[in-house]
């Protein structure tokens, strides 16, 4: 099976460019700006002779039927939406990939013994829910909980109201979720977001685990008081308490840089409050994002770091507390799932080299239905959510040819 390089890389200039006008790259999940990028993903769906619907979930499926009745789909895919300012390849990749490869399979006339479902998942990236990730992916495999979908944005909505805004049906996404052992395997072409294969001159990455990750609000009391007015000694400064633990954070990960699974702990999002410019703060509340493929250090570095801290910021006459937001534990990918990509890529002369993922992904939790294997491809520089973020047609087409290898091999070699 080819592929079409040059349709490839014309649908990837395409959906890039439905962005904000201000903010490009930028396609946020339940926004009108998603929508667009849907309506246009589902018309080349139907467009290549997918059968395309939209789950209770808000996920964007398009379906080939398989030769052999009984047997499992194969999932490929990945996400369309953005964070803000950055994504023009992160994630749309992997669905345009996929279509590219279904697409092929219809116009050669070749038919796969299984299914096959291109997926475009809802919201993979952080939303404005809380941060919640990977929602699409989460309601098909039974993760997303009443407690998800009661969580709301700044505007008043409801994760709830969101899914039902993008198309999706959440009052049967319990019911309508996908059984442990449901798919054949899922794979998922993505770049790299890391600098190895480029420095390496590999055009293939074969994904080996992807890491852990876990959110916890932090919010860091003291008083609020006037800037001009109050005197250093007598200040409750919250911002003051938000830098010790940002700065404890940092220390604590940079010294995990030599562990065979290093560990990374990131404040990226800040609120302050007052926040005037001749006010004292007196709450500050953050999000601490930790990641690493060693599940017991993800899962107590949160609880330790405040601990840790507290007397200190106590010392300074404020209180700390935190609370989990999200968890996700590491998954490994499949070995025949690897050894799938690899003789694919072999088959087409792509050189490659195994690696982690230090970003999450779907395949988290779509691994709690079947196998799951992940194909990297390098970006220049390794920049990633970042509107420098670049790719060449080749290596697009260089991950889509190693999908369509694997998928085909998957399918001679799956039950």
């Amino acid at each position: 099976m080819s592929v079409d390089q040059l349709r490839l890389w014309a649908r990837l200039e395409s959906l890039s460019r439905l962005t904000d006008p201000d903010r490009p790259w930028t396609r946020r999940s339940f926004t009108s700006r998603f929508l667009e990028g849907r309506a246009w993903l589902a018309a080349e769906f139907r467009a290549a002779g997918l059968e395309t619907a939209i789950d209770a979930g808000g996920n964007l499926i398009g379906r080939i039927e398989g030769t052999e009745q009984g047997l499992k789909p194969i999932l490929i895919g990945s996400h369309s939406d953005t964070v803000p300012s950055g994504g023009r390849y992160d994630g749309i990749l992997g669905v345009l990939a996929a279509l590219e490869v279904a697409q092929s399979l219809i116009e050669s006339g070749t038919r796969l013994r299984h299914p096959l479902e291109v997926v475009d998942f809802l919201a993979e990236e952080p939303s404005e829910f809380e941060g919640l990730s990977c929602i699409g992916s989460r309601a098909m495999s039974g993760a997303l909980t009443p407690q998800h979908l009661a969580l709301r944005r700044a505007d008043g909505m409801s994760l709830e109201e969101g899914i039902a805004y993008v198309g999706g049906r959440p009052a049967e996404i319990a019911l309508s979720a996908r059984r442990p052992g449901s798919i054949a395997a899922y794979l998922e072409v993505h770049i790299e977001q890391g600098r190895v294969l480029e420095n390496e001159a590999k055009p293939v990455g074969i994904v080996t685990d992807i890491v852990g990750i876990r959110r916890e609000r932090i919010t860091v009391t003291g008083r609020a008081d006037h800037a001009g007015a109050t005197p250093m000694p007598l200040r409750s400064d919250a911002l003051v308490g938000a830098a010790r633990l940002i700065e404890a954070a940092y220390g604590r990960a940079l010294a995990t840089s030599g562990d065979e699974q290093p560990l990374v702990a990131t404040f990226g999002k800040i609120e302050v409050s007052p926040n005037a410019a001749n006010a004292v703060p007196g709450e500050v509340v953050m999000t601490l994002e930790v990641r690493s493929g060693n599940e017991a250090a993800v899962s107590t570095f949160g609880t330790a770091l405040v601990r840790d801290v507290q007397p200190e910021l106590a010392a300074l006459r404020l209180a700390v507390t935190a609370e989990p937001i999200s968890n996700v534990a590491p998954v490994a990918c499949a070995p025949a799932v690897r050894t799938a990509i690899a003789d694919a890529a072999k088959a087409n002369d792509l050189g490659t080299r195994d690696l982690p993922s230090g970003a999450g992904h779907d395949g988290v939790f779509v691994s709690r239905l079947g196998p799951i294997g992940m194909i990297f491809v390098p970006c220049l520089d390794g920049r990633s959510h970042a509107p420098e973020e670049a790719i060449e047609p080749g290596q697009a087409a260089d991950g889509a040819r190693a999908l369509a290898g694997a998928v085909s091999l998957l399918d001679e070699r799956l039950d």
